[in-house]
């Protein structure tokens, strides 16, 4: 007995088997970094960012995608996707890091790809038959119509039983239910359908509807996979935004720092937040003093000073000095999800909304069914022929164009929809159109949608030129959004700095220095011995004299007069609503023209008005980008968020305005009530072919040419209606 076979061993050089085993080191791991690349436009553009990513040390390979505006880095591990940031910065190119988890879960879609599967067999099934049909159609008789009629059904049976499953689920769901939706006619026309098209060839009968069953599901298919691609494309758009919020944070253990994800951290951690970050968890500041920007969860604009034992909020913006946190709440416990009930109470109003489709349903489904049923008892009661009466039911459901009924929709929203994401908007949901289009009453929010959240300089006059390059100065030495507004304001009046010794930055106070044998400040009221108005302030203290405020105003974000303006002219009603104090909303107001505003509003507080709205009988539109509006977005009518709003802000609109110009939103209305127009002109259309052939149905003069040719010219009229939307 032989000794089996070792196998074979991998040849390898003599060098390597006499080089020492701690000399044999694994390869690098490797880490997949995804960024996003708003700006760039061209070929040049790729070529510049590869050129420059593939060129940093630790980078193995790095494609562009124009398409996308995303570039898909391959780098060993270590490699920081913040240092790529910055190397693309100075390149001349805004980037920022996306989740690569989150993007690769948006493109593994597997519910558009079975549907383009479904609608694939449908169509290559129904071109098949239809060949068969056109001999049957020419005059094919006895064997030879027979034959067609029996290969007709091998393909149309298991072709129809896979391809049309979204409807038999759909209607099985409707009628378990004990309802009646739009996929209840259509999956009854196409049972019986196949069933008296298979009686009739068992009977060598004239007449099969095999043809027609599956182009109704055809093109039934191509209306359900617009639909779906419409909402896929603003579904694709906001994961990606929600890409951007990569969460992670700073863990303070044994005195060392350690980056961990959000979600590994626990209470009575202490978590390091540094200048411009957000706070991951609650908790309470162990050490450190800086200022907070707290105006996504409540709206104000002023920063909030924070020093040890200050409680601090998850969501929080920490723009000054670093600070230890420790933390009292972290995840789901944490106060950016305490509003999580009112989102779920407030959207249990909004799923009451009955769509066209659905109330199209309610009225099509029984007519249909009836009319058939009485065609089935006439002929029958008159003939006293089974088959003939069951043959002309038959036709009378697939003639009364279910196809036309089931496009009516998706074809409308796909042309509106595309319309509208030119004008950088995308629809999240279903019926946002339809429930856009009925909107008298717009809400909006201040902080980050009609202002830009950013403030701006407006007493830059009020110095003189010497006093203005020591405050820029003072400015530039400081992150603070004040000292940024300020410094821009300067530079671009063409104020060159002082120079100035001894520069320091006192985290949640201000900038001090020397200039001229004196001391000089620019920072907080108090700090500089002053009282803090109503309006938002940077003090300049310059030696012994009184220190002198800087005064900004929220900057508007573009076009934010002009879409007021547009929806007023249009008849609607429009508040400001706002978490922000009492000065600051009435001056916007003011500027805005906006008669209606209420301010300091807290989150309960803006819901209970808008359902308060919409308990009156108005048609709310909110759009906010804040936590503090989540709950008001769900509770109104329907809602819209800028894209640079929070994710769970995102989340309860449905749509997403994805550029900084508002001015789209009264285009948007517009749009909405044209696109309600068509898809109601579409369902009068539908209404008029049957009309027109139910007569022939009834008659028995509906042959299965007559009933495919209704259906497809009911279904192109349909869709060249709805692309005058374009």
């Amino acid at each position: 007995m032989t000794a089996p076979l070792s196998p074979p061993s991998a040849a390898a050089c003599p060098g390597c088997l006499a080089a020492p085993a701690e000399m044999v080191t694994e390869p690098p791991k490797q880490a997949r970094i995804a960024l996003s690349l708003p700006t760039i436009h061209c070929q040049a553009c790729i070529s510049a960012v590869e050129r420059g990513l593939n060129a940093h040390p630790g980078i193995r390979g790095a494609r562009v995608n124009l398409t996308l505006k995303r570039a898909m880095i391959d780098a060993e591990d270590g490699v920081d996707a913040r240092d790529l940031v910055a190397l693309l910065d100075e390149l001349g190119y805004e980037a920022h890091e996306l989740d690569p988890g989150a993007l690769s879960a948006t493109q593994a879609d597997r519910a558009g790809r079975d549907l383009l599967i479904r609608l694939a067999v449908a169509g290559f099934a129904s071109m098949n038959v239809m060949l068969l049909s056109v001999s049957v159609w020419s005059g094919a008789t006895d064997a030879t119509r027979d034959l067609f009629h029996w290969i007709s059904a091998a393909i149309a049976l298991p072709a129809i039983a896979y391809a049309a499953q979204p409807f038999f689920r759909n209607a099985w769901a409707a009628l378990s239910a004990r309802r009646l939706n739009m996929d209840v006619p259509i999956v009854l026309a196409i049972v019986l359908a196949l069933a008296t098209s298979l009686w009739e060839t068992s009977l060598s009968g004239a007449h099969a509807y095999f043809d027609a069953a599956l182009t109704l599901t055809f093109f039934l298919l191509a209306g359900r996979y617009l639909d779906f691609r419409t909402r896929a494309v603003a579904r694709s758009a906001a994961e990606e935004l929600a890409a951007l919020e990569v969460p992670r944070a700073i863990r303070i253990a044994d005195g060392r720092e350690n980056e961990i994800a959000v979600a590994d951290l626990s209470v009575g951690d202490l978590v390091l937040v540094r200048p411009g970050g957000r706070m991951p968890v609650d908790g309470e500041v162990v050490t450190g003093q800086s200022e907070l920007d707290r105006s996504l969860l409540t709206g104000e604009t002023l920063p909030v000073f924070a020093g040890p034992g200050q409680a601090v909020s998850a969501g929080e913006v920490n723009l000054t000095g670093p600070l230890t946190i420790r933390a009292s709440a972290v995840g789901q416990d944490t106060s950016l999800h305490r509003m999580a009930d009112l989102v779920a109470i407030a959207e249990s109003g909004r799923s009451r909304y009955t769509s066209l489709a659905d109330a199209a349903a309610k009225l099509y489904a029984p007519g249909v069914h009836i009319l058939s049923a009485l065609s089935f008892v006439g002929w029958y009661l008159w003939s006293g022929d089974l088959r003939v009466a069951l043959n002309i039911a038959a036709a009378v459901l697939i003639i009364t164009c279910p196809c036309a009924l089931g496009l009516a929709v998706p074809a409308v929203t796909t042309a509106a929809s595309g319309r509208l994401f030119r004008r950088g908007m995308l629809i999240k949901h279903a019926t946002a159109l339809e429930r856009l289009a009925q909107v008298d009453t717009v809400v909006f929010d201040k902080t980050g949608t009609l202002t830009a959240g950013t403030p701006e300089l407006t007493n830059l006059g009020d110095f003189s030129r010497s006093d203005l390059r020591v405050a820029l100065a003072l400015a530039e030495g400081s992150a603070h959004p004040l000292s940024v507004s300020l410094a821009r304001a300067a530079r671009a009046a063409g104020i060159r700095p002082a120079d100035l010794s001894d520069l320091t930055e006192i985290p949640g106070h201000g900038t001090e220095a020397s200039h001229q044998g004196r001391r000089v400040r620019l920072g907080r009221a108090a700090w500089v011995g002053a009282e803090q108005g109503a309006q938002t302030a940077a003090w300049l203290s310059l030696g012994d004299a009184p220190a002198r405020p800087f005064l900004f105003s929220d900057a508007l974000r573009p076009g934010a007069a002009e879409a007021v303006a547009a929806l007023q002219a249009a008849g609607k009603t429009v508040l400001l609503m706002s978490g922000d104090s009492t000065g600051a909303v009435a001056e916007l107001a003011g500027r805005l023209n906006i008669d209606n505003w209420v301010a300091e509003a807290l989150p309960q507080d803006k819901a209970a008005r808008v359902a308060q709205l919409n308990d009156a009988g108005h048609r709310v539109l909110m759009v906010g980008d804040g936590l503090n509006d989540t709950a008001a977005l769900a509770a109104a009518h329907v809602s819209i968020s800028p894209a640079s709003a929070l994710d769970a802000a995102r989340v309860a609109s449905d749509i997403v305005l994805l550029g900084q110009d508002l001015s789209p939103i009264a285009d948007a209305c517009a749009t909405a009530q044209k696109a309600t127009r068509r898809i109601r002109e579409n369902f009068r259309i539908a209404t008029v072919y049957n009309i027109i052939a139910v007569p022939l149905a009834v008659a028995g003069l509906a042959t299965p040419l007559i009933a495919a040719l209704a259906m497809s010219t009911s279904s192109i009229t349909v869709s060249l209606n709805a692309l005058r939307l374009r």
